[in-house]
């Protein structure tokens, strides 16, 4: 990653962090909070008790608490200061552990993780590099999950077409979004096994609240719909190292 590019990813991390807490990540209306709750469960659903957890961009931490309460020993890393002292004043639990760390020269040693899990941090990195860090600090047979901004979604096209709309949606300069096929070969390629990359989510964070239920209902359809479920709002990726 480019010296500018990690400055660039600093500084949107300080201005996240000034602004009102969760509203930045859109998890505050009640169609997010419902977003939030389902993404908690995809994660907490990855881990069991014991397990060494590194969180990649935990951000201000707001999933952070849910894998705490897996009774999982968590480490939750994010390049930005101001975000990390964001989560260390949400999440005071004594199994997690928040550092300042650069995706792409992790200090831990090979094989320390039993997981990786991130929400919506891929997007903002350059992945060859990350993915080459991501599977060394991985146990063998251990698996990853993370979950994406899918760059066939029409409203992601719309919020990364241009320098205004990145700064009205609120977007780093550098971030961009995944294309499924593009990732599952990527993680082929660095050694990962068992890849898959599915559609995940067609819940809007706007959706009028009367309206979630039935949104809900038929965006589980939309998931499983060929062609239709090529433009969901998220990508749900997860593998094992060899």
């Amino acid at each position: 990653m480019s010296k500018t590019r990690i400055g660039n990813e600093i500084e949107h991390g300080k201005y996240l962090a000034g602004l009102d807490n969760g509203n930045f990540w859109y998890w505050t209306s009640p169609a997010g909070q419902e977003r939030l709750k389902r993404r908690r469960q995809v994660f907490a659903a990855q881990l069991t008790a014991g397990m060494n957890v590194l969180e990649l961009g935990c951000g201000s931490g707001d999933f952070t608490k849910s894998l705490a309460e897996t009774k999982t020993r968590v480490t939750a890393v994010d390049i930005s200061p101001d975000l990390i002292a964001s989560a260390r004043k949400k999440v005071p639990d004594a199994n997690v552990t928040f550092k300042v760390e650069n995706a792409y020269e992790l200090n831990y040693a090979d094989h320390t993780f039993d997981a990786v899990i991130g929400n919506s941090i891929l997007h903002h990195l350059e992945m060859d590099q990350a993915f080459k860090e991501i599977y060394r600090v991985l146990k063998p047979g251990k698996g990853i999950c993370f979950i994406e901004p899918n760059m066939l979604n029409p409203l992601q096209i719309i919020e990364l077409s241009t320098l205004y709309t990145r700064k009205i949606f609120r977007h780093s300069p550098d971030e961009t979004a995944i294309v499924r096929w593009k990732m599952k070969k990527m993680l082929e390629a660095h050694g990962f096994e068992n890849v898959r990359v599915a559609p995940f989510d067609f819940l809007h964070p706007n959706t009028p609240k009367c309206l979630i239920p039935l949104v809900r209902k038929l965006g589980f359809i939309a998931e499983k719909t060929p062609l239709l479920r090529e433009i969901s709002g998220s990508l749900l990726i997860t593998a094992n190292k060899e």
